[in-house]
């Protein structure tokens, strides 16, 4: 019988190779790749340097999906309990943490001029896609739907808005715009026929002015007061032919541009 010490009998060196091959053991239950070779390693270590290529565009859709919740949670928030509700309220409803909250808008009013810009976005996108669209009629419907739904979600934000801080944006370039772009839809419609021929931009102001009004308890209740309020106004406008005179219009556009 061979005298030969078996050096893997040394109880200290059996500690050291349990140490080294349960992890293997584990790594292999666990459908991890081993590296076999010295030449395996290279393609290993590149495929972990590959791999977080996509992660940054990632990472930014990420914080553009919370940035956004935050913005529609505040607007939410705002126009039901006004500019004083706490931040840490409107992470709750937009499911971030404060941290989160705090990183993108430092500050409350950071915040609310966010906000306040974004709903300025959403107002002129409304308007640009409606006046692109080749069916002017359709692109008119399609605005007085969207801006009554903007208007019933937000107006209490930016009624606040506007009575706290009265003097911080200036609107008249905006509101000008706008009146021009849906002064130009309208007029493509009516040389559609689509419509009534005796509608002029007031019209179009003054029922905006009466769907700010719309008052209800929700915001699902003005939402639903909207619809319907512009499903009328849309059978209202329509040239349907011959129908009642209407009286002289009522000159409130140029006084919108005044306030």
């Amino acid at each position: 019988m061979s005298t030969t010490a078996n050096p893997c009998a040394s109880p200290k060196l059996r500690i050291f190779t349990a140490c080294i091959s349960l992890p293997l053991v584990l790594a292999l239950r666990r459908g991890f790749p081993l590296i076999r070779t010295v030449t395996d390693a290279p393609v290993h270590f590149a495929k972990v340097r590959t791999m977080p290529d996509g992660l940054p565009h990632m990472l930014r859709a990420d914080a553009e999906d919370n940035r956004q919740r935050v913005l529609d949670a505040a607007r939410t928030l705002f126009s039901e309990r006004g500019l004083d509700v706490r931040m840490r309220a409107i992470a709750r409803q937009a499911g971030v943490g404060p941290a989160t909250l705090y990183r993108r808008f430092p500050t409350k009013q950071h915040l609310i001029d966010a906000a306040f810009a974004d709903e300025l976005h959403a107002c002129r996108t409304i308007v640009a896609e409606a006046c692109a669209d080749p069916d002017p009629w359709r692109g008119f419907c399609s605005y007085l739907v969207r801006i009554g739904e903007l208007n019933a979600q937000n107006q209490g934000f930016t009624d606040a808005f506007l009575s706290t801080f009265p003097n911080t944006v200036d609107f008249t370039a905006h509101r000008a715009a706008m009146l021009n772009s849906l002064a130009d839809l309208c007029r493509r419609a009516q040389r559609a026929g689509a419509l009534r021929p005796d509608v002029v931009l007031d019209d179009l102001v003054l029922m905006l002015m009466a769907g700010r009004g719309i008052s209800a308890a929700t915001t699902d209740q003005r939402l639903a007061a909207a619809r319907r309020f512009s499903a009328l106004a849309i059978e209202a406008f329509r040239d349907s032919g011959p129908g009642m005179r209407l009286p002289p219009p009522a000159r409130v556009a140029a006084a919108m541009l005044a306030v």
